[in-house]
């Protein structure tokens, strides 16, 4: 199925291109092509006129319920700096910047109200974890009913088995899963 994209009605949304995420070892693509794609897309979709929307979590203020697994933090928070969107991200004066303190972006943001006043309905996805924080956002963006368009190469996770599973067993149930090519493609 082509993909077709109306920039006017359609925000990337770009999740933890920050310090003490993107430092970490990431799989199958690595922290640097996910950061230099990202930009790309973003710079793109300024220049056929949509908006780029760039998600930090404050890292410092993440609560970590009592769980079987939880990431590894150390003895001490993480520095200020953590929470820091790297320079590689791309992101611009005008874009606008959204913080959380959870997995995804919406809850306890005004992502929502950004996009609705804008007249936004589909949102282009990237960032890390594939598996964490961009598929809990995507989760929320599809019982809200925004359409949804997974930039697959523009993402990645912790390891490559956790990015592919949402890759090919859940987002191809809420969206389109494209590479940054074919969405640049999309649009103009």
């Amino acid at each position: 199925m082509d993909l077709v994209l109306d920039p006017k009605t359609t925000a990337l949304v770009l999740i933890d291109l920050q310090r003490g995420i993107v430092s970490r070892e990431v799989a199958p693509h690595t922290a640097a092509e996910v950061l230099d794609r990202s930009a790309k897309l973003a710079a793109k979709m300024r220049q056929s006129g949509g908006m780029a929307i760039y998600v930090r979590v404050l890292l410092s203020e993440v609560l970590s319920p009592p769980a079987d697994v939880s990431f590894p933090r150390g003895n001490t928070a993480p520095p200020p700096e953590a929470s820091d969107l790297v320079p590689e991200a791309g992101m611009l004066p005008g874009d606008v910047l959204v913080t959380k303190r959870q997995w995804g972006a919406f809850h306890g943001t005004d992502l929502e109200q950004q996009l609705r006043r804008r007249g936004i309905r589909t949102i282009i996805l990237g960032g890390v974890a594939t598996n964490i924080g961009v598929e809990s956002t995507a989760r929320a963006a599809h019982d809200l009913g925004y359409e949804l368009v997974f930039a697959e190469d523009a993402m990645s996770s912790m390891s490559a088995e956790a990015h592919e599973f949402p890759i090919r067993n859940i987002f191809p149930r809420m969206g389109r899963v494209r590479s940054v090519e074919q969405i640049m493609t999309a649009l103009g």
